[in-house]
């Protein structure tokens, strides 16, 4: 019987961006429920795509980089990099919705995210040096 080795113990700064994440897609939602419906309301279903469109490639841009950074948590700075760079370059604007909403609920969902990772972090109690373990 093989033992498995013991797995590092999640650092404190990826805790802390896990709840990030969390509360950043809980906003995030909650903001594309009230867009769309408002931008639905208002320009019908060019409205609404733009909304949708702009809530996600504005929310789920910014969100997508805090998931990328837990992911690779454990591994060199450079693959960290590389992947960041790689989800960087997925941004694909179509032409189908309304420049208005997609625009402003854009600058709206990256706010809301921005300022709802923020106040996960600021408050997420982490240690400023964590202690090295092992050999």
């Amino acid at each position: 019987m093989t033992e498995t080795p013991p797995q590092p113990a999640e650092s404190a700064h990826t805790a802390g961006l896990r709840k990030a994440l969390t509360l950043g897609t809980a906003a995030l939602a909650v903001l594309m429920l009230l867009s769309a419906g408002l931008w639905g309301a208002l320009d019908g279903t060019p409205g609404l795509w733009g909304a949708l469109l702009g809530a996600a490639i504005g929310g789920v841009f910014v969100l997508l980089t805090a998931v990328v950074v837990v992911a690779t948590a454990q591994t060199s700075p450079n693959v960290t990099g590389a992947v960041l760079l790689g989800t960087w370059l997925l941004k694909l604007i179509l032409d189908f919705y309304s420049r208005r909403a997609f625009a402003l609920t854009l600058v709206v969902a990256m706010i809301v995210v921005l300022a709802t990772e923020t106040v996960a972090i600021i408050r997420h109690k982490a240690p400023a040096v964590e202690p090295v373990t092992g050999d």
